[in-house]
């Protein structure tokens, strides 16, 4: 294997590593956003709300249902990928051993590459969201308190 076919080899390996720590902090930060949401309904449901704090909260809770929705968008299969299992399952076992044969590994790593940003960029937005949703829900509290005039 020749210098080069070390790099693409690794360059490969390093792009399907970072989409699936991608995958794992997006889950990380669904399942927290979920629960900020659950946690969030419960308590506000049994409190006495000013308006200021119901419009503020309401506002927050908007957020995170928003960067839930980013977060769904970024681990969403793309079943028409051109790359990968979509593709592998519409072949045939010769069409598939023709395909690996010719495989064009830079090719490859460039889609995974576009793939691994989208999902960063879904990923990035979605925690900002959560971080201003978040604390619309404080400045909420703080108002259903009295804590803030």
């Amino acid at each position: 294997m020749s210098a080069a076919d070390r790099n693409l080899t690794a360059a490969h390996a390093e792009v399907k590593a970072e989409i699936a720590r991608t995958d794992t902090k997006t889950a990380l930060l669904l399942a927290f956003v979920g629960a900020v949401l659950a946690g969030t309904w419960t308590v506000a449901r049994d409190l006495p709300l000013t308006v200021p704090a119901a419009v503020v909260g309401g506002l927050g809770l908007a957020l995170l249902v928003g960067a839930a929705g980013l977060l769904l968008r970024s681990v969403r299969p793309n079943l028409r990928g051109r790359h990968g299992f979509p593709l592998w399952a519409t072949l045939t076992a010769e069409e598939v051993s023709a395909a690996t044969g010719a495989r064009d590994l830079a090719a490859d790593i460039a889609g995974l590459s576009r793939l691994a940003v989208a999902k960063f960029t879904c990923l990035r937005r979605a925690v900002d969201l959560t971080m201003t949703g978040g604390a619309l829900l404080i400045l909420a509290a703080l108002l259903a308190a009295g804590g803030v005039a």
